[in-house]
């Protein structure tokens, strides 16, 4: 999750608020339990978000840098995140 420039919340806060909201409009199916604010998406030039690459990161797989992504640098957190959870 990408929160709004300036805004400062408690991730712990934030995970509780967020699974009662999903279990409430979508149900028990779709729940989850870990929330992670990132400081960005990893997007490519025009704007869409690599989500296939993101996925490819947290599970552990060496993700190849795509040539049209906008700021190679925000991948790291999901490669970070990878090797601590």
């Amino acid at each position: 999750m990408v929160l709004k420039a300036g805004a400062e919340v408690d991730p712990d806060e934030l995970t509780g608020e967020l699974v009662a909201l999903v279990r409430q409009r979508i149900g028990p199916v779709a729940a989850f339990r870990r929330v992670t604010v990132v400081p960005a998406l990893p997007k490519t030039r025009t704007g869409k978000i690599l989500r296939r690459t993101m996925r490819g990161l947290v599970e552990g797989r060496d993700e190849p840098v795509p040539a049209t992504i906008g700021d190679p640098a925000t991948l790291a957190v999901f490669r970070l995140g990878a090797k601590a959870g």
